[in-house]
């Protein structure tokens, strides 16, 4: 095949592979993997090849996690933790709607997005039916919550953990610079939507009461498991934190803390096995392989030279671009596949440019990818998720009820981030990274204030959420 045919040969696979995703009339895991074998098959790359462009880092970060995870929730520690949230406080929808947020954005930190709304749904629907409110909007809540949360950390959303796979960036790295920025939108943000919601989850004080008398106990079926996994999870976290001294990688850390918690439990691996989610993982392998057809043939250095162009090789313009770019895009695609096209495109930029540090780059990819998967119903996979649970159990959520609530609040937090970038390129970093996270503390108390006197029935504790 000549070189222009398979350029526009491997360009028509990847937007063809991209718009059956897109579309979803195809599984994404399936339409990856055959427009991989496309690729491979058509000699654009060949199969020993093909290997070297899948992030096996990335992969063994998704594996290795979620064993662990797979593990845990079986101990029901997570239901645990959001009927306690739920009794704290106090039975009142509103109140609850915020400390799921809360619980929802700090494990999608720490875990990842998709798998904790996987844990926290079922239980929402547990306490929407106790209360005899509506469910939906505690789940557009929690959608939003859980890719705000997901985007402080290397692990907690699909994009962060393929450019930490890049790149050398750690999982230190995410939380230094991202987290002040996330504090300061999620605080924001939730006290937005409990306004536009105060009025639409009202309930009688005796299905409030009946809240309280839930017992959280119950739900720990495994208290020695529940012990073990917890201890590992949290060696794993901290092993996150550390590898970046200790010098090994990310997906190490995780396939470690996985074999570990697979030893101290004795649990059947067969059966451990079965909480990876296989579909996901093939997805990236194909996404991979596909994305390095565009690399093989010369594509996405093309694209890079062409935004080098563009920008004038301004640094700060080409990520306020990039950071716009990708909050649009991700509203209405799958932010996977973008940020699987992007990152080699920023690579090349560096490599045409002679740019030696691509860091704010990275973070304008980050921040755009993972709030502006809040745009919209489809635009990250933690929201997909959510649709379909909630569908399975009869609550459909439409796109523009989502659209009208969530899209503004998505343009609100990129300008947020957009001005938290442009000080963080013009400032000194560490100045600006406390001072935003400050912002951030305070913002979160005085709005939990300003909460409490909108609500005169609140007791002195009522700051959960915020």
């Amino acid at each position: 095949m000549q070189a222009d045919t398979q350029v526009i040969f491997a360009t028509v696979v990847f937007l063809i592979t991209y718009a059956v995703i897109v579309s979803e009339k195809i599984h994404r895991a399936v339409a990856a993997f055959f427009g991989a074998g496309v690729i491979i098959v058509a000699g654009i790359i060949d199969a020993d090849h093909a290997v070297h462009f899948v992030d096996f880092n990335t992969i063994g970060l998704l594996v290795g996690m979620m064993i662990i995870v797979g593990i845990t929730r079986q101990t029901g520690v997570f239901e645990y933790m959001a009927i306690k949230a739920a009794k704290q406080a106090q039975g009142e929808p509103i109140r609850i709607m915020a400390a799921l947020a809360l619980i929802t954005a700090v494990l999608s930190a720490l875990l990842d997005n998709v798998t904790t709304v996987l844990l926290i749904v079922p239980v929402t629907f547990a306490i929407a039916r106790q209360l005899k409110v509506n469910v939906i909007p505690f789940l557009i809540v929690e959608i939003i919550a859980s890719n705000i949360g997901g985007t402080a950390t290397l692990i907690g959303d699909p994009p962060n953990i393929m450019i930490g796979g890049a790149t050398s960036l750690g999982f230190m790295d995410f939380v230094i610079n991202l987290t002040p920025v996330v504090v300061v939108i999620y605080a924001l943000t939730v006290f937005i939507l409990k306004r536009i919601y105060k009025d639409q989850i009202n309930t009688r004080p005796e299905l409030m009461q009946s809240i309280m008398a839930m017992d959280e106990n119950a739900e720990i079926k495994d208290y020695p498991l529940m012990k073990k996994s917890v201890a590992v999870l949290t060696l794993t976290v901290i092993g996150f934190a550390l590898h970046q001294f200790v010098h090994l990688e990310s997906s190490v850390i995780a396939l470690s803390g996985a074999a570990l918690l697979l030893l101290v439990t004795r649990m059947d691996p067969e059966h451990a096995f079965g909480a990876v989610e296989w579909p996901v993982i093939f997805f990236f392998i194909g996404l991979f392989v596909v994305v390095g057809g565009l690399e093989e043939v010369g594509v996405i250095e093309a694209i890079a030279a062409y935004s080098l162009d563009v920008t004038g090789g301004d640094m700060l313009y080409a990520g306020l671009l990039i950071v716009w770019l990708s909050a649009i895009a991700s509203a209405f695609v799958d932010n996977i596949p973008f940020v699987a096209t992007m990152i080699p495109l920023i690579q090349d930029m560096g490599r045409l440019g002679a740019i030696q540090d691509l860091n704010f780059l990275w973070w304008s990819l980050s921040l755009g990818a993972c709030l502006g998967g809040n745009g919209t119903i489809i635009g990250a996979s933690a929201n997909v998720v959510v649709i379909g649970m909630a569908e399975k159990r009869g609550a459909n959520i439409s796109f523009m009820e989502f659209f009208k609530v969530a899209f503004p609040l998505m343009i609100l937090s990129i300008i947020i981030a957009t001005v938290y970038l442009i000080a963080w390129y013009v400032f000194n970093k560490a100045t600006v990274m406390l001072s935003t996270l400050a912002i951030g503390a305070m913002l979160a108390f005085v709005l939990s204030r300003i909460d409490k006197r909108l609500s005169p029935g609140t007791s002195e504790s009522d700051t959960i959420g915020l």
